[in-house]
């Protein structure tokens, strides 16, 4: 089988906005997202939740976080996104309350079927449990849950689902120990 880029077809609505609001957050993004001073957090979620996102009290997102479509966007209270962490939301995105996605991680809601000639793009929902910390320069694949309290250690690659309470390392990742020693 051949990949034929050109019979490539984007399903319908798969953005979850029109043409216009895409481009206009892309533009806000770009300009009074990003060039907000560090201490501006109320102004990023203000512009997040005009976009659609739903973001919990006290939230700290830095301007130089990476946000595809903010209606696909829900981050519980008190929680951190670290400077250069790109949401890759063309599906859902949940992080729970008290989380931290720490500088660099890279969260995938989407890939393409490689096995079929029209290089199909299809989405999956990534679920961040409560009181989760995503260490730095983490990869998440799509359809991927991480369990509350759970730790990914640094530059792991995040292949299947990780359980809750433990702290979790590798390419793959994979539960090493629990985070709170018995």
């Amino acid at each position: 089988m051949v990949q034929q880029l050109d019979k490539f077809v984007l399903p319908k609505n798969f953005r979850g906005r029109n043409a216009f609001i895409v481009q206009l957050w892309w533009m806000t993004q770009a300009t009074l997202f990003a060039c907000s001073p560090q201490f501006l957090y109320g102004w990023r979620r203000f512009l997040l939740r005009l976009f659609g996102a739903k973001i919990g009290n006290s939230v700290i997102v830095r301007p130089s976080v990476k946000v595809t479509y903010p209606w696909k966007l829900t981050i519980g209270d008190n929680s951190w996104i670290g400077d250069d962490v790109e949401l890759y939301t063309l599906g859902e995105i949940e992080i729970g309350n008290n989380a931290v996605i720490s500088q660099r991680s890279y969260l995938c809601t989407a890939s393409h079927d490689y096995t079929k000639d029209s290089f199909e793009i299809f989405e999956r929902k990534i679920n961040i449990g409560d009181e989760v910390w995503i260490a730095t320069d983490v990869f998440i694949a799509p359809g991927i849950t991480i369990g509350a309290r759970a730790v990914i250690g640094a530059r792991s690659t995040v292949l299947n689902d990780m359980p809750s309470g433990m702290v979790c390392v590798g390419y793959p990742a994979k539960p090493i120990k629990p985070r709170i020693a018995k």
